[in-house]
């Protein structure tokens, strides 16, 4: 019982930890939510809420991120077709 009383600080932040990293992998990594930031960027500029400038810099941006994701899915289903 003890253990659990000097333990816990460090159990809380890596249960933090882990939820945070998550967060950002789902950011950088998924593709739907890739899809969808780069949908909302079209509709943003195409309304004239963005300068074209900052259009084309996040869409490069958002473009290089769902190419690393796609490559990352394309890796896991080769190694799971090799397993």
């Amino acid at each position: 019982m003890i253990h659990k009383v000097f333990t816990w600080p460090v159990d809380l932040l890596v249960t933090v930890g882990e939820k945070v990293k998550e967060e950002v992998d789902k950011e950088f990594y998924d593709l739907e939510f890739i899809q969808q930031k780069l949908t909302n960027l079209q509709m943003m500029y195409e309304m004239d809420e963005i300068p074209e400038e900052l259009f084309l810099e996040q869409e490069e941006i958002l473009l290089a991120r769902y190419r690393i994701a796609k490559e990352q899915e394309q890796d896991m289903m080769r190694e799971s077709l090799e397993d």
